[in-house]
């Protein structure tokens, strides 16, 4: 099958071959015919495989007949709405939009926060007929009577796990409210929990669904491994582990895993330290900031990209060589998303993850939402020191726990009794005046408590 085989427009198919795609990706097979007959729909696809263009290459087609090459707004209302959790995600989206409606007179435009809100209303006050939205921006340009939703004839809820989450669940509800009834409805992610596809049937009517290999699994083009490592001595082993690419002829680039802000901007520094050209990318970061930092990664300035979930969902590098997750997330699923940020669109690529025995539950969470065991292996042999690696069978319970990094949460463990340490009393204790007897993980708990 070809992208010609779908009946699309000479001019759609014209922006695709310029992209250099000829054969869709199996969720794009399956899912654009029903798009294109105007079935609801819900699409499951392991990350990478394709997912945005299953639902922007249709959703062109069908409201290609509205296309027009006046100036007036009026006629360029907003006929798709496509909503995603992230700001990264609207921007890929936006990108690939923008890419397959270009050689026709459709208007797309993408709206998210972290931003100064004037050149996105004049963008919507021009009229533009493809939205791309995070919800809490779409809803201020709303109130602000700028966003209008009254002809919206397709709405797709992007990583559509998350923005069912119920952390979004009210915003969402507010924006639905506010589209006509009679429209299509379209669910794409790579996960799908019992809960949420019962709670997805609210807003779809008999829908279509497609769902591409086994679930809440990671391509098959990443090769995962497991170090089993003290949380005090993960940071030497990202440099051990990035030392032997180095000498196996591989590339150094990769996206590292955080579970904090602070754990994150830490880490980062630490590497620089090290040597190693770092960057980090967090929600305390203002969006210029975040786009600066994931420029110069791109372009190779920066070696490495540290980084909280903000960057698990949606951020798009082709041929991402490396994730390596310096903590294991607390939900199952976001391992899936992380890790889905190398092997795609066909290329290899390897997860790395670095495990402490306190995250002993989040790996078995992980190996039963997959259905597969992780490879546990040795740390590869380097000039920097780090812990000791065991087997499966004995690492998981007897590597040290260690409290020093104070940006390291044990979830699963009882705190233990602070005990001495050189760390106490250190330069830099010393110069803020820490009390040296007082456990660092109080650093959690809202900073150190002075003399």
């Amino acid at each position: 099958m070809t992208f010609a085989d779908f009946g699309l427009d000479p001019k759609i198919q014209k922006a695709v071959s310029e992209q250099g795609y000829n054969t869709p990706t199996p969720i794009q097979a399956q899912a654009i015919p029903h798009v294109l007959a105007g079935s609801d729909l819900m699409g499951a696809a392991q990350t990478g495989t394709g997912k945005t263009a299953a639902f922007v290459l249709p959703i062109i087609q069908k409201i290609l007949r509205h296309a027009s090459s006046s100036a007036s707004p009026a006629r360029h209302p907003i006929r798709a709405l496509v909503l995603t959790p992230t700001r990264e995600l609207a921007v890929q989206v936006a990108e690939n939009a923008a890419s397959y409606s270009k050689h026709t007179d459709l208007r797309a435009a993408v709206v998210y926060g972290g931003v100064d809100m004037k050149e996105q209303v004049a963008t919507l006050r021009n009229g533009v007929e493809i939205l791309i939205a995070t919800p809490g921006r779409l809803l201020d340009h709303i109130g602000s009577k700028v966003a209008n939703l009254s002809q919206v004839e397709i709405l797709v809820l992007d990583e559509a796990d998350r923005m069912l989450d119920m952390g979004f669940l009210p915003d969402l509800q507010r924006i639905i409210d506010l589209i006509p009834t009679q429209r299509q409805t379209l669910l794409f992610s790579a996960t799908f929990s019992p809960e949420i596809k019962k709670l997805a049937q609210s807003y779809l009517r008999t829908p279509v669904t497609v769902e591409v290999a086994r679930q809440n699994a990671a391509a098959d083009t990443v090769k995962q491994v497991v170090h089993m490592v003290a949380s005090a001595d993960k940071q030497r082993a990202i440099v051990r582990v990035l030392e032997a690419r180095t000498r196996q002829g591989l590339s150094r680039q990769c996206i590292i895993f955080t579970n904090s802000r602070l754990g994150c901007a830490k880490l980062a520094r630490a590497l620089e330290r090290d040597g190693i050209k770092a960057g980090a990318i967090h929600g305390d970061k203002s969006q210029g900031e975040r786009t600066l930092t994931l420029d110069a990664f791109k372009s190779g300035v920066i070696e490495v990209l540290v980084a909280t979930d903000v960057a698990a969902r949606g951020l798009d590098i082709p041929s991402m060589p490396c994730v390596i997750n310096h903590e294991l997330p607390y939900n199952a699923e976001d391992f899936i998303h992380r890790i889905g940020r190398t092997g795609r669109a066909g290329s290899t690529g390897d997860a790395i993850a670095l495990v402490d025995a306190s995250e002993k539950r989040l790996l078995d969470d992980i190996e039963k939402l997959m259905k597969r065991k992780l490879d546990v292996q040795s740390l590869p042999e380097g000039s920097s020191s780090s812990s000791p690696v065991s087997s499966r069978a004995s690492s998981r319970s007897d590597v040290p726990a260690k409290m020093s990094d104070p940006f390291f949460y044990k979830p699963y463990e009882p705190s233990a009794a602070p005990q001495s340490s050189s760390v106490a009393t250190n330069s830099a204790e010393k110069k803020v005046g820490i009390t040296p007897a007082r456990p660092l993980v109080g650093a959690l708990l809202g900073g150190f408590k002075k003399k």
